[in-house]
């Protein structure tokens, strides 16, 4: 993944993508704060053969399975909707 942030929080996630998840690089501004067509490019370079490809890869695998486990039966977001759907929104009266 290739973070290209613009407005709000999208620089807060382009760098969770690339220091916190370890899932894609982040494309630098040059000095009048546009990203130019070589600095993409050299962006998509790195994640698809540079030096950070392997673990650009490894990461990405490790988050998936997170992913697929947390989504499926019994996993963490699983439990969560079923604890929303269930919970009632206002306390039973008696």
């Amino acid at each position: 993944m290739v973070g290209v942030p613009h407005l709000s929080d999208q620089g807060t996630n382009a760098k969770y993508v690339e220091d916190v998840w370890g899932i894609g690089v982040r494309a630098r501004r040059d000095e009048k704060g546009i990203v130019r067509r070589e600095m993409l490019e050299a962006c998509i370079r790195e994640v698809i053969e540079g030096d950070k490809h392997n673990e650009v890869r490894k990461n990405v695998m490790k988050w998936k399975k997170l992913a697929k486990e947390a989504v499926g039966e019994g996993g963490s977001s699983d439990k969560n909707i079923d604890e929303f759907v269930v919970f009632p929104v206002f306390p039973a009266t008696r």
